[in-house]
């Protein structure tokens, strides 16, 4: 990181962003992670409308975008070093959010394998042909695809709703 940027953040910006340094995080859970994570995102989000906005209202004195560029950098420095910091973040509460899931999972998993060894039989009664009711075979011969055949019947079920109101 630049340490002209370093030297221009306020102490409590200082902190947010050395709560973010690989050490720093290895010691927190999911929701202490996540609350770092808003916090960081507010930060982000402060720069990027102050870079914005400084930078919107500085085209017209300036005279077009390109010369007003350098007028805002601090801002934009700022929201890049916001926007590296949450993405580590991000990538930390992704970890641990895959290692709760994969421990849930092996508690369920060995939750399910204490409490019985062998799924239990369904018991349905036997079918008999004979009291089956026969319906008429369905055509299996298609004009082109479900879909046509689906966009077909829903022109014929149309064309005869406005038959049958009018």
């Amino acid at each position: 990181m630049n340490q002209r940027l370093l030297n221009s953040l306020t102490d409590a910006e200082r902190l947010l962003v050395a709560e973010t340094e690989r050490d720093a995080l290895k010691g927190l859970d999911e929701d202490e992670l996540l609350d770092l994570h808003q916090r960081i995102r507010r930060a982000r989000t402060k720069y990027v409308k102050n870079y914005r906005r400084g930078a919107s209202a500085a085209v017209a004195p300036r005279g077009g975008r390109g010369f007003s560029y350098p007028k805002n950098q601090r801002d934009r420095d700022k929201a890049e070093l916001f926007e590296l910091s949450l993405a580590r973040v991000s990538r930390e509460v992704a970890a641990a959010a895959n290692r709760a899931a994969a421990e849930l999972k092996a508690e369920r998993l060995e939750a399910a394998r204490s409490t019985s060894a062998a799924p239990k039989a369904t018991t349905r009664p036997p079918r008999n042909s004979a009291t089956k009711t026969s319906s008429p075979p369905r055509a299996t011969k298609t004009t082109g695809g479900l879909k046509k055949d689906a966009s077909s019947r829903a022109a014929n079920t149309r064309r005869q709703a406005k038959r049958d109101a009018s």
